[in-house]
């Protein structure tokens, strides 16, 4: 079957918006990938199929149910990040709030930061606009102090938030452990806040919600119902014993070949199943020498639905390319 075989009005000449003819031409991009469409601007989260099997749904109900956080490890598109996205869809608990991990990353900038050097600008400007006649009022530190996702997952609520902490194995060696007493307690202290004198002792702070602030009374922030905390590790590294000890542990396994069509069905519908058979079998050969992810395959298919074919060959190659080894 050829592209423009596939479709009657979705045929080479359909799909390519690129020619490298160096001719410019006005072209109408079609629609993305379900699993390429954004939040829109109002922040309403969009319904992410996700399929889990039934041994991996319970230890998941394990975390929730002993408030434990989740430490899930598997390789790369196996859905780690994505499982913290379907708990808050399929619970209906809001935005997940996202802390990407880094070698640079620390448990302050999680938790807060206070941007002093603008409030001190902001408190120089204010006393040149007073002059004389007065001293100039301080600005509201409110403004300057901003929780991060973790701070904001702990910010007392009726319901408890999703925190997705991705990839942590990224991280410093030390930041397990750095984490553990926020895990255990509950609570943290922003110094800033805790300084000032009783008459302001209830501060209105911005939070990672956009928009939104929460008060902060006497510097410190302690949840009313603990966050479920999603953590992601690709298995870099091993963490302490103490941190294992506090998390609920999932391995995600590599899916078979019929999760691997549900996966299709549920994201591109179940007519997107006719004709895939030589790219599931490409992706499962492939997916043994190498590791692949399944969002590559999904990517595969939805090419082939819109009407372009992937014989063996470079245009296949770039789609289901290994993740590791040397490129």
């Amino acid at each position: 079957m050829t592209a423009s075989q596939a479709s009657p009005t979705s045929g080479q000449e359909d799909w390519r918006l690129f020619r490298g003819d160096g001719d410019a031409r006005h072209v109408d991009f079609p629609e993305p990938p379900p699993w390429r469409r954004f939040t829109p601007a109002d922040g309403t989260p969009r319904p992410r199929p996700y399929l889990i099997g039934p041994d991996e749904s319970e230890v998941v109900n394990a975390a929730l149910l002993l408030r434990r956080p989740l430490l899930v490890t598997g390789h790369p598109g196996t859905g780690k990040s994505s499982l913290a996205h379907a708990v808050a869809h399929e619970l209906t608990l809001g935005r997940v709030l996202t802390w990407p991990v880094n070698s640079r990353s620390t448990l302050r900038d999680a938790l807060y930061g206070y941007d002093a050097i603008g409030r001190l600008r902001e408190s120089n400007l204010r006393r040149e606009a007073a002059g004389a006649d007065g001293a100039g009022e301080d600005p509201d530190i409110g403004s300057y102090v901003r929780l991060g996702p973790l701070g904001t997952a702990l910010v007392p609520s009726e319901r408890p938030r999703v925190l997705l902490v991705d990839e942590l194995d990224k991280g410093d060696v030390d930041l397990p452990n750095d984490l553990l007493t926020v895990f255990e307690e509950g609570e943290f202290e922003i110094p800033e806040l805790a300084r000032l004198p009783d008459d302001r002792a209830r501060v209105d702070v911005l939070t990672a919600d956009p928009q939104v602030r929460a008060p902060v009374t006497r510097g410190r922030v302690r949840c009313s119902e603990f966050p479920v905390v999603v953590i992601t590790s690709n298995g870099e590294r091993e963490f302490p014993p103490a941190f294992l000890r506090r998390c609920v542990r999932l391995d995600l396994a590599e899916p078979d070949e019929q999760r691997l069509r549900d996966i299709v069905a549920a994201h591109l519908g179940d007519a997107a199943l006719d004709g895939v058979d030589d790219l599931l079998h490409a992706f499962l050969g492939r997916r043994a020498p190498g590791e692949l992810a399944t969002d590559q395959l999904l990517n595969a298919v939805f090419l082939r639905k819109g009407g372009l074919d992937l014989p063996p060959g470079a245009l296949l190659d770039a789609v289901l390319h290994r993740l590791g080894g040397v490129v």
